[in-house]
Order: structure tokens, then sequence, then C-alpha cells
């Protein structure tokens, strides 16, 4: 007997056609039925039968590519960007990352685990389901671990999935200037043996931007996080063509986000190997930047393509992913489908889950989100608005329809 019974619902599996009418089972945490209601066995039943009356079922969401801890805020930066500072000349002046890298050293453990999970309960309102955090706040050894334990907290606190990344190489820290190479060692040296001893990151990312690190430190960074047998991810093209998407590719990197300068020859190269392209419109409206990444091109080259908030406090202040899918249909030219399966299958690819999260299958863990519509297109078109009415993660009822 399933434990839930989903009927009468709009099913988005993302993996296939959208299914009227239909029904969705589950069991043990995992999907065990998915259909036309039609082809539901009269005889079915159920511990929880829920009638969904036509409304829509999706897998729950996937935030891929935030930075939740932290401390402080930058509104200043804000108004500075009003007035024509560009982030290079903000960065220049002594703000951007190393402002809250200050903030964030000076805040204690409590209270980053505090403050990021105010932040993921957000995300969960609207349909979140798993969460990635990066740290890169820290920039020492003590700060960047506290960073990654709060991450972990934010995920034993909370039902929703975290997983976290250790971006370490966000920013060269001022006791560093002028010696990336020393700070290198640090996070090769001691930074990573430690990390993987405790296992605190599921992921290595790093920034590669002329204002940070260079494809020569970017790839050191990775050889040794290969050895400890920790995937990739990377920060590329987002303020010029450094040949970040070709660096990620070299690497098998699980994906390449922002890439809004990514070139040919680096996106044949992210094809080849399988790397997402990982869409952050809340950042490239922020800026006002106006260098579109080149969608025609991931689609061409088949290359998957996700979008995510990049929640953070100087660049993309953002906590609704659901706007972020619209953001990356008006500014960038998704459709909604690919909006979709930007915050669900694709998602799940960019962090290594897709075997087991991102689409309605038979088999795949029941993470699933009911919203108050039958038409997967109105998680784009709507502004705000809370349209979610049910979250279900590992067949659990996390967020309860009325």
């Amino acid at each position: 007997m399933p434990d839930t019974l989903f009927i009468n619902a709009t099913i988005a599996t993302v993996s296939g056609a959208l299914i009227r009418d239909g029904a969705l089972a589950v069991s043990g945490g995992k999907i065990s039925t998915i259909g036309p209601m039609k082809d539901l066995e009269s005889e079915t039943e159920a511990k929880t039968v829920l009638d969904c009356a036509g409304r829509l079922l999706t897998p729950a969401l996937i935030d891929c590519h935030t930075h939740l801890v932290f401390a402080g805020e930058r509104t200043n930066e804000f108004d500075m960007r009003l007035q024509g500072a560009s982030y290079k000349d903000i960065a220049k002046a002594g703000g951007g990352i190393l402002s809250t890298v200050k903030a964030t050293r000076e805040a204690e453990l409590d209270e980053l685990t505090y403050l990021a999970m105010e932040r993921a309960k957000t995300l969960m309102a609207e349909g979140v389901g798993v969460i990635e955090i990066k740290s890169g706040y820290g920039l020492d050894f003590d700060n960047e671990i506290k960073c990654l334990r709060a991450s972990a907290q934010v995920g034993i606190g909370l039902p929703v999935r975290v997983l976290k990344t250790f971006l370490g190489a966000h920013a060269l820290p001022p006791e560093f200037k002028g010696n990336s190479s020393g700070y290198l060692d640090l996070l090769i040296n001691d930074l990573l043996p430690a990390i993987t001893k405790d296992n605190l990151a599921d992921a290595v990312d790093a920034y590669q931007e002329e204002i940070a690190f260079s494809a020569g430190e970017v790839s050191r960074l990775f050889e040794a996080a290969k050895k400890h047998g920790l995937p990739v991810k990377l920060h590329a093209d987002q303020l010029s063509d450094t040949n970040g998407a070709a660096t990620a590719a070299k690497f098998g990197a699980l994906s390449a986000d922002h890439l809004e300068y990514a070139n040919q020859a680096g996106i044949k190269a992210m094809a080849k190997a399988g790397t997402v392209a990982v869409l952050l419109p809340g950042a490239f409206y922020f800026l006002k930047e106006t260098q579109k990444p080149p969608i025609e091109m991931f689609r061409k080259l088949k290359v998957p393509i996700a979008v995510a908030t990049d929640c953070n406090p100087g660049t993309s202040p953002a906590l609704s992913l659901r706007l972020m899918m619209n953001m990356a249909c008006t500014l960038f030219g998704l459709t909604p489908d690919e909006a979709l399966q930007g915050v669900t299958i694709n998602a799940a690819k960019a962090l290594g889950l897709d075997q087991e999260l991102g689409s309605l299958e038979v088999g795949k863990t029941a993470s699933i989100a009911l919203w108050d519509t039958d038409n997967p297109a109105a998680l784009c078109y709507w502004l705000g608005g809370n349209l979610l009415e049910a979250l279900y993660l590992d067949g659990q009822p996390v967020i309860a329809s009325a």
C-alpha cells in the first residue's frame, strides 16, 4: 500500500510530456507509480490520498547556486552602483566581497547558522527542496570551516537538503594581498585536507576572473580537489572572457556558472564534458549588465541549462527562485519549459543529483511540489504571490496543503 497517493493532478514530470488527470504514488520515500488516472488500478488504496483537483505537481525546486552563509549587507554599494560605480570599481575601492568577509569573520557560528536558516526558509516557502550553499566569505582557515559548518547546520535544522561547496578561492583576503600563491598554498595544503577529513564539503568552487583568480591558479586548486575526490564547479566568464568555460570543462566540472562572456570553444568543451551552464539572472539584473549569456549556443550544442538565485549580499540579494525563472525568460529568452527544467532536472545535474532528484519518475526520491495552478508556465509568469500549496521532501509533507 502506498504511503501517499496524489490523484486528479496535472503532472509536470519534466522528463516527459505533461500528464493531465494524473496520479502519483509514494512508497518509502520514493515514487512508486506515476501516470494517467485511467491507468490506476481501481482497488489502489493508500494511507493518505490527496485529491489535487487538477492542480499542478512538479519536482521540488532546486537552487543550485547560493551564498546563503554571510553576515551584514551591502546596501551602500547598491547606492554606489546606481550612481555609476561598476563591480570592479567597488571591489578596487575595498568594497565588494571583502566587506562581507569582515562581517562574516566577526559573526559567531550560531549567528551565521540562524541567518542562513531564515534565508533557506524563504526559499522553501516557494517550493525549494534542495539548496547548494557555498562558503567564500571567511577566506581563512577558521572562518571557512565556520561557514561550511553553518551550511551543514542548515541541513540538520531544516528538512531541506543542503549541499556544501567550498569556495575558498572566492577572493584574495587582505592578509594575502599580492600573494595569491601563498593563499592557494593555504587552501590546498591546509583547508582541503581538513575539509575532506571532516566531510565538510560536497564540491569545490572558484572564481576565475580578472579581479579574482587566473586559469592557472584555478587549475592548481582543482587538481588538488580531484586528488581529494571532490567534484568541482566554477564561477566562469561573468565579467570578461577568461576562458573560464574551458577551465571548467578541462576538469569535468559539474557546472560553470554565469557565463555571460563564454566563448564558443569553451562552450563546445562544456558540451563534451557534460558540464551544466548555470544562469544567474539576478546578478545580471542587479549589476545592470548588458552582455547576455550565449543561450542559442547552449541550445545548439545541447549544453544543459540550469537557473539559480546566486543569493548573496553584493550582486544578487535574491530569495525567490521563481523570480529568477521569470528573469531567465524575460532577460535571457528561455522558454517556461526551459526555465522549469533549469530549476529541476538540470539543477540536479549541476549538483550531481540527477539520478536521484529533479524529475518525477518511478524510483526517484519523492521530492514534490503541489502548486495552485494547472499550468507550469504560471510558475514563471507571476511576479510575487505564493502559488505553493504543499511541499513533500523524501515523501514527507514539509509544507502541508490547507
